[in-house]
C-alpha cells in the first residue's frame, strides 16, 4: 500500500514543434521550497517516505491502514492536502509493490487515482507497454520491441531465460516485475551512488578552454551538494 506521484519534454524539441512558445526560465528554489511542502504532508501519515524526485515519492503506509480501500482513502486525503497546500494537483497510485504503485500513478494524470489489487494486477500488467514498466528506457525499449515485445502479456510469454539473454540481469527483474513479483521495500534512507551537476547552453561551446573552465566550476560545485 504505497503512494507514487509525479512529466517531460525536452525544451529543444517542444521549442521545435511550437516555434511561438514562451519559454519561462526556471524557479528551482520555489520547487524546492513546494517540495518540501508535499514531503512534509506525506511524513504526517508516515515516516516510511521513498523520495524519487522534488514531486515523487513513495510512501509505505502499511501501519495506518487495514486495507487497499483504506489505502485509497488516505491516498484522496493526501492529494486534497495537497491541492489545499498547495494548489497543485497530484496522480496516485495504489497497490500492494513499489513497481504497481509507481505504473498505476502514472495511469490517469494529472489528477488521478488508480487502485490495483492482487487480482487486478495480471490484466493491468498483461495490457502495460513495455516503456511503462520502471526502469525501461527509450534504449530498452527500443530493444524489446525489435524482438516484437510489446506489453507485460509478451514479456510473461517470452519467458524468463530468453529475457536473461536479451537484457542481462535486468531481463530477470523485468520479468518478475511482469509478473507481479516486486518485494522490494520503501526505503527512507538510500546510499548515494552518484551525485551530479549540469548547465545548458543557449548555443553549443566550441571553444576547449571556455569549456575547461565550466566543467572546473561544476566540478568544485560537486563539493557543497
Amino acid at each position: 500500500r504505497q503512494f507514487g506521484i509525479h512529466s517531460a519534454m525536452p525544451c529543444r524539441t517542444a521549442q521545435r514543434l511550437c516555434p511561438e512558445a514562451i519559454f519561462l526560465p526556471p524557479r528551482f528554489e520555489v520547487y524546492k521550497a513546494v517540495s518540501q511542502q508535499i514531503m512534509a504532508i506525506f511524513r504526517a501519515h508516515t515516516d516510511i517516505v521513498e523520495p524519487l524526485s522534488l514531486d515523487e515519492a513513495y510512501l509505505d503506509v502499511s501501519a495506518v491502514v487495514h486495507n487497499l480501500e483504506e489505502a485509497a482513502q488516505l491516498a484522496q486525503k493526501i492529494k486534497q492536502q495537497i491541492f489545499d497546500a498547495t494548489k497543485l494537483t497530484a496522480s496516485a497510485g495504489v497497490s500492494f509493490s513499489k513497481s504497481l504503485s509507481k505504473a498505476a500513478s502514472d495511469a490517469n494524470k494529472p489528477d488521478g487515482l488508480t487502485v490495483i489489487s492482487l487480482q487486478q494486477a495480471p490484466v493491468f500488467l498483461e495490457a502495460l507497454p513495455v516503456d511503462q514498466f520502471f526502469g525501461v528506457g527509450k534504449v530498452t525499449a527500443a530493444r524489446l520491441r525489435q524482438a516484437g515485445i510489446e506489453t507485460g502479456a509478451d514479456l510473461k510469454r517470452l519467458g524468463e531465460e530468453p529475457l536473461r539473454a536479451l537484457l542481462g540481469k535486468y531481463g530477470s527483474h523485468l520479468y518478475r516485475l511482469a509478473c507481479a513479483e516486486d518485494d522490494r521495500p520503501v526505503e527512507p534512507t538510500r546510499e548515494r551512488k552518484s551525485v551530479g551537476k549540469e548547465v545548458t547552453f543557449e548555443r553549443d561551446l566550441v571553444d576547449r578552454h571556455r569549456m575547461e573552465e565550466i566543467l572546473e566550476r561544476l566540478a568544485l560545485s560537486l563539493i557543497h551538494i
